[in-house]
């Protein structure tokens, strides 16, 4: 497994960032370095779990996966780490850029993280485009990835399933939906943890939990 992630994380390095997406593990960045050395270390961690589960997100947010290098992650709980899991933290190894001073927090990344350690559920977690689209000319903001990015992180969604062997598939709002979709996947739908989505979210997950796998197993 290791060597087989670190073959995705050299895919991962090759791709220039765009016009308006920033790829946070391209290499030629000393930054990008210690992010690419997190989401190694996360592939490693998840892998103590063996996950059957996929959560797919849509893509990183400007305060959270583009500065730490890991889905759904915000600097400060990649530092103090998950407790309840025994994941993350400086103990284990995370590091945060010196890209910026602060420590960034994430309110869709809190409340992912606290809403897995409530339910002690880990599963692998990713995006449909894994680097962090903006709007133009304001690199400190977001917006949803378009067809073509959404083309582009096909391919690494994929590959990541095949190395995991991942059986089961959630969406974890539209965009992630219709990717999932395109490629012959039906799979439920959770709300998105943002904009006021954090309490339909948590009760989604409840509710996942609760069913049999087959009811969004992987197809196609």
């Amino acid at each position: 497994m290791p060597s087989t992630t670190g073959r995705f994380l050299d895919r991962l390095a090759r791709v220039p960032s765009g016009r308006n997406f920033f790829n946070q593990y391209a290499a030629g960045n000393k930054h990008n370095v210690i992010r690419r050395r997190n989401l190694q270390l996360y592939f490693g961690e998840v892998e103590r779990f063996s996950p059957k589960t996929l959560l797919l997100g849509e893509a990183p947010g400007y305060q959270g996966s583009r500065l730490t290098g890991v889905p759904f992650m915000s600097e400060d709980i990649l530092l103090s780490g998950v407790q309840p899991l025994s994941m993350f933290g400086q103990k284990k190894g995370y590091r945060k850029t010196k890209e910026f001073t602060r420590v960034h927090k994430e309110p869709t990344a809190t409340i992912v993280w606290s809403t897995l350690a409530q339910f002690r559920f880990v599963p692998l977690l990713w995006s449909a485009f894994p680097f962090h689209p903006f709007q133009p000319g304001r690199v400190q903001s977001n917006r949803a990835p378009n067809q073509r990015e959404v083309e582009l992180g096909k391919d690494f969604f994929q590959e990541l399933m095949d190395i995991f062997r991942i059986k089961n598939v959630v969406a974890v709002g539209n965009v992630a939906h219709q990717t999932l979709a395109a490629v012959g996947m039906e799979t439920v739908k959770l709300r998105h943890p943002s904009h006021g989505g954090k309490t339909e979210f948590v009760r989604g997950l409840a509710r996942l939990r609760q069913q049999s796998k087959g009811a969004y197993s992987r197809s196609g």
